[in-house]
């Protein structure tokens, strides 16, 4: 079982390498799941990028720090940089430079902050269903609360303190994605599919609102019932196969 080891926090990863790979350029996936986001939610998808998408590119998946087998001290001044310096070490540590990146729910929001740190480094990005802003910050806050009360035996260097500090840096800021202010948006760029949500966590208005202030995305916004799963698919492969 691969484990990228650092200061502080043990990553798991999978680096799938095809025979014969469409492009140089790998696949970061950024699984779904909010805090407890793991290589295994992508099971529940409406389709597997990991198995779909190894097919033709080098894929690179990940369990998030303190969720699956990714484990990570635990710090009241924790936030979105964590977990994107976590993303980044886990490619460098692959030997990887210049990279595209797929995330769903959550993964929104850590692409996000990923092309605000890096984007120079980003190629392509796709972002399925981002989880947003819009009147539902107790499901956000309450989604931190379950994951800390889970975690808190094994964490004992983390004080009631630590984990509120952590929930605040989380979602107690930012713009409509949370990780980034609304104002850093408006300068990606970078080629960037949105396929859009619809529920109370993953609402429309934060896709159409993202849709609206980075210039570089490209909304879908059917793609999820059974009667567009396939299109959506065709989607995501098309914008790959034109930008990698």
């Amino acid at each position: 079982m691969p484990q990228l080891e650092r200061p502080g926090v043990s990553l798991y990863y999978e680096d799938h390498r095809p025979s014969s790979p469409a492009s140089d350029v790998p696949i970061l996936l950024i699984a779904p799941g909010g805090m407890r986001s793991t290589v295994d939610f992508w099971q529940h998808a409406p389709w597997n990028p990991v198995t779909h998408l190894s097919e033709r590119y080098r894929v690179i998946a990940m369990d998030q720090r303190n969720a699956g087998s990714s484990v990570a001290d635990v710090h009241g001044t924790d936030g979105w940089s964590s977990w994107t310096t976590d993303q980044l070490a886990v490619l460098d540590h692959l030997g990887v430079d210049e990279f595209a990146v797929l995330g769903m729910c959550i993964g929104g929001s850590y692409i996000a902050s990923l092309l605000a740190t890096a984007p120079q480094r980003i190629r392509a990005a796709v972002t399925l269903q981002p989880i947003g802003r819009d009147g539902n910050q107790e499901r956000f806050d309450g989604m931190v609360d379950d994951w800390a009360a889970e975690l808190a035996p094994a964490h004992p260097e983390a004080t009631e303190a630590d984990w509120a500090g952590l929930r605040t840096n989380l979602f107690g800021g930012g713009g409509v994605l949370f990780s980034v202010p609304d104002e850093a948006l408006a300068h990606v760029t970078t080629p960037w599919l949105v396929l859009m949500g619809g529920d109370e966590a993953h609402p429309e208005s934060a896709s159409r609102r993202l849709a609206e202030l980075a210039p570089g995305v490209t909304l879908v916004e059917r793609w999820k019932a059974p009667e567009y799963v396939e299109a959506g698919r065709r989607a995501v492969d098309g914008f790959l196969a034109e930008h990698l």
